[in-house]
């Protein structure tokens, strides 16, 4: 897959699977068109996707109407 960090031994990439969240909130209709798709595989897609992220804090700017 490119080097793309995969689920499991399933050709579904970590970003896949964000897409797919994102596509189907209801997770029984993801369970449904994608039955390969364990929840463990989603929350470790979840876990690495976030672990992937900078943490860090970014102060932002503002004005406060007079």
């Amino acid at each position: 897959m490119n080097g793309q960090p995969c689920i499991r031994d399933l050709r579904l990439t970590v970003r896949r699977v964000l897409e797919l969240l994102a596509l189907y909130p209801d997770r029984a209709e993801l369970q449904r068109e994608y039955p390969e798709l364990q929840e463990e595989d989603i929350q470790q897609a979840l876990a690495y996707a976030a672990a992937s992220l900078e943490d860090r804090i970014v102060e932002l700017a503002y004005e406060v109407a007079a």
